[in-house]
């Protein structure tokens, strides 16, 4: 039998109405100085899109970019085992609940 490469995989694109997101580093302190416990479970949490679908980048009706901070719900954000950290989800574009801006956006 003739001996298979393993492959590695270097990309992951979302299908559909999602996104990739590499979810941020979880606090665990309060702006107050209070100290969170490891067990706290925050509902929403945050991170960067890696990636977006070609169905969201061609929707007009959808602000998302590739770099944007956003909130999200995790309920059913999809761990993608990708790298040794587990940081990456694929998030369908309905839990995504904010996103960040520097400025607000202009009206067109």
């Amino acid at each position: 039998m003739a001996k298979t490469a393993s492959k590695t995989f270097e990309y992951v694109e979302p299908i559909g109405a999602r996104v990739l997101v590499r979810k941020d580093e979880p606090k665990r302190q309060t702006k107050g100085g209070i100290a969170l416990p490891d067990s706290s479970e925050i509902p929403t949490i945050t991170g960067r899109i890696v990636a977006i679908s070609a169905q969201i980048e061609n929707d007009e009706d959808v602000p998302l970019k590739q770099y944007d901070k956003i909130l999200f719900h995790p309920k059913n954000a999809i761990p993608v085992d990708f790298e040794a950290d587990n940081a990456l989800y694929v998030v369908p574009v309905e839990d995504v609940v904010a996103v960040f801006r520097r400025e607000k956006p202009v009206d067109s």
